[in-house]
């Protein structure tokens, strides 16, 4: 029996992630002289910021304080850009609904940093629906490690075994699956051959009004 829906936030519940990957490009071209592709920049897209800056240019480039000013720039870059897109992905909200009358518990598990969390649900006004949020201020390692699921079970009460993740990233894909639970991909960023390595989906959907989700409430 499923305990828990265990949702990554950026690509999953916003489809938000084109709009960071624009943000990230300029800030690793335009200000820090990178030479990369925007593909090669869309692959290293994941994990805490801090993580992002030590893949593409070596650990300790960057002091805390650089790394706190190129962070910040970033992120209000996105949010500018983002906020007047800010919306559910299509069928979300019923989604949750029907999540609650069945009794199912609700969680965030997320590699956002605060800013960025508290961007997106205080303007959706989710602090109601989601009693337990995991950011990336609250885990030691970022997924693929499944820390951050694993926090959000046990702040549920729920059984990992008995939690289905909802991720956009084969990284999260990959740390639900560290976890011993099953995974709902969302196509909005990445796509279905980027998860073929990963035996734990249930299964694909573009948005939250595909018709087999009603699978998950059997």
């Amino acid at each position: 029996m499923t305990e828990a829906f265990l949702f990554d936030m950026n690509g999953t519940m916003i489809d938000d992630m084109e709009f960071h990957r624009k943000a990230w490009y300029r800030v690793f071209v335009d200000d820090l002289g990178a030479t990369l592709t925007e593909e090669e920049a869309k692959k290293e897209m994941y994990g805490k910021n801090e993580e992002v800056l030590d893949r593409i240019f070596g650990p300790g480039k960057f002091t805390p304080e650089q790394i706190d000013e190129i962070v910040e720039k970033k992120e209000q870059a996105y949010q500018d850009a983002f906020r007047p897109h800010l919306k559910l992905i299509d069928g979300l909200q019923a989604f949750l609904d029907k999540a609650k009358e069945h009794n199912i518990k609700l969680a965030i598990g997320t590699a956002a940093p605060k800013t960025n969390v508290d961007f997106a649900v205080d303007a959706l006004g989710l602090r109601k629906q989601f009693p337990v949020i995991v950011g990336a201020e609250d885990v030691a390692t970022s997924k693929p490690d499944p820390e951050v699921f694993l926090k959000c079970a046990e702040a549920l009460g729920a059984n990992p075994h008995n939690s289905i993740v909802f991720e956009d990233s084969p990284k999260g894909v990959e740390a639900a699956k560290r976890g011993g639970m099953k995974a709902v991909v969302l196509l909005t960023f990445h796509e279905p051959e980027d998860f073929k390595d990963l035996d734990n989906i249930l299964f694909s959907v573009k948005d939250y009004t595909d018709p087999r989700l009603e699978e998950l409430f059997k």
